[in-house]
This record gives C-alpha cells, sequence and structure tokens, in this order.
C-alpha cells in the first residue's frame, strides 16, 4: 500500500513540475515576442504605447508598360544611347484606355528629360534617383499643361546604356 502512494504522489509531483514548467514557457515567450514587436516598431518609427495602431492592407495596383524608349545622349568623345522600358503604376479602378491614351504624353516627357542629360551624368546615377526624378519631371509635365495624371507612380523596369 505504501509503495502504491509513493507512486501516486511521484505521478503528481510530475506532472504538477510538467504543467508548470509550460507555462513559464508560455509567458517567457509572450514576453519576448513582444519585446521583438516594440523594438521593430521603434526601429520602424511606428507610434509608441498610447497611440492607436492601425494596420494597413496591402493596396492593389494596376500597371502599364511603355515599352522600349530610345534616347540618344551627348558623350565626350562620341554619342550614346539609352533604351528603356517604363511601367506606370495606377489605382487598380484607373481605366485602362486612360493608361493607353496618356503613353505618348508618357514618353515626350521621358525624351526630354534624358536628352537633357549626359552620358557620364546618366551613369553616375543610380536607379532609384534616376527613377525619382523621372518621375518628377513627368508629373511636372502634366501639370504644367493642366492634365490629368491617372496614374500614381513612373517605375523604370528595364534600362540599357551604351
Amino acid at each position: 500500500m505504501a509503495m502504491q502512494r509513493i507512486i501516486i504522489i511521484m505521478l503528481i509531483l510530475n506532472t504538477l513540475l510538467a504543467v508548470g514548467g509550460i507555462g513559464f514557457t508560455f509567458t517567457l515567450f509572450q514576453s519576448v515576442q513582444q519585446l521583438s514587436a516594440g523594438s521593430s516598431q521603434q526601429a520602424a518609427g511606428s507610434p509608441g504605447k498610447g497611440q492607436a495602431e492601425e494596420e494597413q492592407e496591402p493596396a492593389e495596383y494596376l500597371f502599364h508598360p511603355v515599352d522600349k524608349v530610345v534616347v540618344s545622349l551627348a558623350g565626350e568623345d562620341r554619342e550614346h544611347y539609352l533604351v528603356f522600358d517604363l511601367v506606370l503604376q495606377a489605382n487598380v479602378e484607373t481605366d485602362k484606355k486612360k493608361l493607353e491614351q496618356i503613353d505618348p504624353m508618357v514618353r515626350n516627357s521621358a525624351v526630354a528629360h534624358f536628352t537633357s542629360m549626359k552620358f557620364q551624368e546618366l551613369r553616375g546615377q543610380a536607379i532609384p534617383q534616376l527613377q525619382a526624378a523621372l518621375e518628377a519631371a513627368v508629373l511636372h509635365d502634366f501639370t504644367a499643361r493642366n492634365l490629368l495624371v491617372p496614374f500614381e507612380h513612373v517605375l523604370i523596369s528595364k534600362m540599357i546604356v551604351q
């Protein structure tokens, strides 16, 4: 009889230790998750505690290609060529026909922008800089001509400079 009591007591103690270990591990895991989430929000510049945190759903976009634009660039000893493809990023509700209609205007703005650059100047810039400058130039041309801008961004999808 005494041996059965000892076995039952050992079984109860082992069960309590296992449940306690699981509980401790769970609370420790939650605190580590909260700390890592807080540090990633601070690194990203997200609002701290006390401010409402809102999650934004990813937006859907429509992409319209503007293919094979060729520009001649002045060089020091010879003429160079720039060939690039653009993509217009628009809201998903944007009418595709509007994007097709503005294709010549976007081409004209891009050619005018890049023609004013020299080969060495173009080669010295990174794609994000070129893309930002091109987007600003295209948007400026649209506003100067009092035209509606049916897209949000101008992206450079391909570029060859020779």
